[in-house]
Protein backbone atom coordinates (compact mmCIF):
# COMPACT_ATOMS: atom_id res chain seq x y z
CA UNK A 1 0.00 0.00 0.00
CA UNK A 2 1.38 3.18 -0.67
CA UNK A 3 0.88 5.41 2.06
CA UNK A 4 2.46 8.61 -0.30
CA UNK A 5 -1.11 8.03 -2.78
CA UNK A 6 -3.68 9.66 0.50
CA UNK A 7 -1.50 11.87 2.52
CA UNK A 8 0.79 14.70 2.29
CA UNK A 9 2.50 15.84 4.72
CA UNK A 10 3.46 19.32 3.16
CA UNK A 11 -0.16 19.48 1.79
CA UNK A 12 -0.99 23.47 1.64
CA UNK A 13 -4.19 23.29 -0.93
CA UNK A 14 -6.69 25.07 1.34
CA UNK A 15 -5.52 28.51 1.98
CA UNK A 16 -8.08 29.29 4.92
CA UNK A 17 -6.72 26.24 6.56
CA UNK A 18 -3.14 27.16 5.85
CA UNK A 19 -3.76 30.42 7.27
CA UNK A 20 -5.35 28.89 10.52
CA UNK A 21 -2.43 26.36 11.30
CA UNK A 22 0.00 29.42 10.49
CA UNK A 23 -1.49 31.28 13.73
CA UNK A 24 -2.29 28.42 16.16
CA UNK A 25 1.88 27.55 15.37
CA UNK A 26 2.67 31.02 16.20
CA UNK A 27 0.24 30.83 19.45
CA UNK A 28 1.30 26.67 20.09
CA UNK A 29 4.62 26.38 18.78
CA UNK A 30 5.41 22.82 20.17
CA UNK A 31 1.57 21.70 18.54
CA UNK A 32 2.10 19.46 15.59
CA UNK A 33 0.11 22.27 13.67
CA UNK A 34 0.59 19.85 9.71
CA UNK A 35 -1.77 17.55 8.09
CA UNK A 36 -2.39 14.62 10.31
CA UNK A 37 -1.85 11.47 9.21
CA UNK A 38 -3.67 8.44 9.61
CA UNK A 39 -3.16 6.47 11.98
CA UNK A 40 -2.96 2.33 12.31
CA UNK A 41 -2.24 -1.13 11.28
CA UNK A 42 -1.36 -0.72 7.52
CA UNK A 43 -3.35 -3.75 6.55
CA UNK A 44 -6.40 -3.09 8.53
CA UNK A 45 -9.77 -4.51 7.74
CA UNK A 46 -11.57 -1.60 9.43
CA UNK A 47 -11.53 1.95 9.04
CA UNK A 48 -12.87 4.61 11.30
CA UNK A 49 -13.28 7.95 9.57
CA UNK A 50 -13.23 10.73 11.61
CA UNK A 51 -13.94 14.59 10.60
CA UNK A 52 -11.24 16.46 11.22
CA UNK A 53 -8.04 17.04 13.93
CA UNK A 54 -9.06 18.95 17.20
CA UNK A 55 -7.39 21.89 18.06
CA UNK A 56 -5.58 20.73 21.56
CA UNK A 57 -6.17 16.79 20.49
CA UNK A 58 -4.83 15.75 17.49
CA UNK A 59 -3.57 18.83 15.69
CA UNK A 60 -0.99 19.22 18.66
CA UNK A 61 -0.21 15.48 19.33
CA UNK A 62 0.24 14.72 15.69
CA UNK A 63 -1.90 11.32 16.25
CA UNK A 64 -5.81 10.84 15.14
CA UNK A 65 -8.20 11.28 18.40
CA UNK A 66 -5.20 11.66 20.65
CA UNK A 67 -5.39 14.36 23.15
CA UNK A 68 -8.94 15.32 23.36
CA UNK A 69 -12.15 14.09 24.68
CA UNK A 70 -13.65 11.99 21.58
CA UNK A 71 -10.26 9.87 21.58
CA UNK A 72 -11.30 9.02 24.80
CA UNK A 73 -14.12 6.94 24.59
CA UNK A 74 -12.92 5.53 21.11
CA UNK A 75 -9.58 4.06 22.03
CA UNK A 76 -11.47 2.50 24.90
CA UNK A 77 -14.11 1.18 22.80
CA UNK A 78 -11.30 -0.29 19.98
CA UNK A 79 -9.60 -1.62 23.02
CA UNK A 80 -12.58 -3.57 24.14
CA UNK A 81 -13.50 -4.73 21.00
CA UNK A 82 -9.68 -5.98 20.24
CA UNK A 83 -8.94 -3.91 17.73
CA UNK A 84 -5.78 -1.47 19.98
CA UNK A 85 -3.81 -3.11 22.44
CA UNK A 86 -4.23 -0.22 24.82
CA UNK A 87 -7.15 1.16 26.00
CA UNK A 88 -5.72 5.09 26.31
CA UNK A 89 -3.71 6.78 23.64
CA UNK A 90 -1.55 9.37 25.10
CA UNK A 91 0.61 10.55 22.57
CA UNK A 92 2.04 9.74 19.14
CA UNK A 93 4.84 7.94 20.56
CA UNK A 94 3.35 5.89 23.62
CA UNK A 95 3.36 2.59 21.96
CA UNK A 96 0.07 2.13 21.65
CA UNK A 97 -0.72 -0.13 18.38
CA UNK A 98 -4.42 -0.82 16.60
CA UNK A 99 -4.90 -4.44 15.24
CA UNK A 100 -6.71 -4.42 11.72
CA UNK A 101 -7.79 -1.09 12.30
CA UNK A 102 -6.61 2.30 10.97
CA UNK A 103 -8.30 5.72 11.73
CA UNK A 104 -8.04 8.75 9.46
CA UNK A 105 -9.84 11.92 8.74
CA UNK A 106 -12.46 13.33 6.26
CA UNK A 107 -9.91 16.65 6.53
CA UNK A 108 -6.32 16.09 7.35
CA UNK A 109 -5.73 19.71 8.92
CA UNK A 110 -7.22 21.73 12.10
CA UNK A 111 -10.09 23.61 10.99
CA UNK A 112 -11.72 26.98 12.29
CA UNK A 113 -14.02 26.56 14.85
CA UNK A 114 -13.86 22.16 13.80
CA UNK A 115 -16.12 23.42 10.69
CA UNK A 116 -14.47 22.64 7.45
CA UNK A 117 -16.04 24.12 4.57
CA UNK A 118 -17.81 21.69 1.85
CA UNK A 119 -15.14 22.83 -0.70
CA UNK A 120 -12.46 22.10 2.02
CA UNK A 121 -13.92 18.54 2.88
CA UNK A 122 -14.18 17.79 -1.15
CA UNK A 123 -10.22 18.93 -2.11
CA UNK A 124 -9.06 16.65 1.19
CA UNK A 125 -11.61 13.90 -0.35
CA UNK A 126 -9.07 12.27 -3.46
CA UNK A 127 -6.90 11.32 -0.20
CA UNK A 128 -9.52 9.45 1.18
CA UNK A 129 -10.46 8.00 -2.26
CA UNK A 130 -7.25 6.67 -2.28
CA UNK A 131 -7.12 5.44 0.97
CA UNK A 132 -10.83 3.72 0.69
CA UNK A 133 -9.54 2.20 -2.75
CA UNK A 134 -6.69 0.33 -0.77
CA UNK A 135 -8.66 -1.64 1.54
CA UNK A 136 -9.37 -5.35 0.72
CA UNK A 137 -12.76 -6.11 -0.58
CA UNK A 138 -15.25 -6.62 2.08
CA UNK A 139 -13.52 -4.43 4.76
CA UNK A 140 -15.25 -2.24 7.03
CA UNK A 141 -15.32 1.39 7.25
CA UNK A 142 -17.09 3.41 10.26
CA UNK A 143 -17.88 6.59 9.36
CA UNK A 144 -17.95 9.32 12.80
CA UNK A 145 -20.66 11.77 11.81
CA UNK A 146 -22.54 12.67 9.00
CA UNK A 147 -19.48 15.13 7.31
CA UNK A 148 -17.11 11.67 7.44
CA UNK A 149 -20.08 9.58 6.25
CA UNK A 150 -21.06 12.01 3.33
CA UNK A 151 -17.23 12.17 2.34
CA UNK A 152 -16.96 8.58 2.32
CA UNK A 153 -19.68 8.18 0.03
CA UNK A 154 -18.41 11.06 -1.97
CA UNK A 155 -14.78 9.27 -1.88
CA UNK A 156 -16.72 5.98 -3.37
CA UNK A 157 -18.45 7.90 -5.99
CA UNK A 158 -21.94 6.92 -5.00
CA UNK A 159 -25.18 9.11 -4.70
CA UNK A 160 -25.53 10.74 -1.46
CA UNK A 161 -29.35 10.28 -1.78
CA UNK A 162 -28.63 6.63 -2.06
CA UNK A 163 -26.93 5.93 1.40
CA UNK A 164 -28.51 8.68 4.50
CA UNK A 165 -26.69 9.06 7.58
CA UNK A 166 -28.24 7.07 10.40
CA UNK A 167 -26.87 6.12 13.58
CA UNK A 168 -26.20 2.32 13.35
CA UNK A 169 -27.06 2.02 9.66
CA UNK A 170 -25.00 -0.52 7.64
CA UNK A 171 -24.53 0.70 3.91
CA UNK A 172 -22.70 -1.85 1.44
CA UNK A 173 -21.10 0.03 -1.45
CA UNK A 174 -18.16 -0.54 -4.01
CA UNK A 175 -17.79 -3.85 -2.05
CA UNK A 176 -17.24 -2.35 1.25
CA UNK A 177 -19.52 -2.13 4.39
CA UNK A 178 -19.98 1.29 5.55
CA UNK A 179 -21.18 1.84 8.95
CA UNK A 180 -22.86 5.00 10.61
CA UNK A 181 -22.26 6.22 14.13
CA UNK A 182 -22.95 9.49 15.56
CA UNK A 183 -19.29 11.47 16.54
CA UNK A 184 -17.73 10.61 19.82
CA UNK A 185 -17.59 13.99 20.50
CA UNK A 186 -17.82 15.77 24.01
CA UNK A 187 -21.05 17.63 23.02
CA UNK A 188 -22.69 13.69 22.07
CA UNK A 189 -21.27 12.23 24.82
CA UNK A 190 -21.95 14.75 27.26
CA UNK A 191 -26.25 15.54 26.38
CA UNK A 192 -26.30 11.36 26.42
CA UNK A 193 -27.26 11.41 21.89
CA UNK A 194 -24.41 8.76 22.03
CA UNK A 195 -23.93 6.97 25.22
CA UNK A 196 -20.36 4.20 25.75
CA UNK A 197 -22.87 1.19 24.82
CA UNK A 198 -24.04 3.08 21.86
CA UNK A 199 -20.86 3.74 20.58
CA UNK A 200 -19.70 -0.14 21.55
CA UNK A 201 -22.38 -1.45 19.39
CA UNK A 202 -21.37 -0.09 16.32
CA UNK A 203 -17.76 -1.77 16.95
CA UNK A 204 -19.17 -5.10 17.71
CA UNK A 205 -21.46 -4.56 14.48
CA UNK A 206 -18.17 -3.87 12.62
CA UNK A 207 -16.74 -7.22 13.93
CA UNK A 208 -19.51 -9.75 12.69
CA UNK A 209 -19.38 -8.26 9.78
CA UNK A 210 -15.79 -8.69 9.08
CA UNK A 211 -14.65 -12.22 8.20
CA UNK A 212 -12.64 -14.99 10.54
CA UNK A 213 -10.93 -13.51 13.71
CA UNK A 214 -10.24 -9.86 12.69
CA UNK A 215 -11.49 -8.35 16.28
CA UNK A 216 -10.17 -10.79 18.19
CA UNK A 217 -7.68 -9.56 20.71
CA UNK A 218 -4.04 -10.36 19.73
CA UNK A 219 -2.17 -13.33 22.10
CA UNK A 220 -0.32 -12.04 25.16
CA UNK A 221 3.57 -11.67 24.23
Amino acid sequence: MNRAAFFDPDCRRCARLVAYLDRVRSEHPDYHCAPVAPFGDPHARLLVVGLAPGLHGANATGRPFTGDHAGILLYRTLYETGFADAPVSRHARDGLKLHRCRITNAVKCLPPRNRPTAEEVNRCNAFLHQELGALAPHSVVVALGRVAHQAVVRALGARQKAYPFAHGAEHRLAGLQLIDSYHCSRYNTQTGRLTPQMFLQIFLQARRNLEGDVGRAPPAE
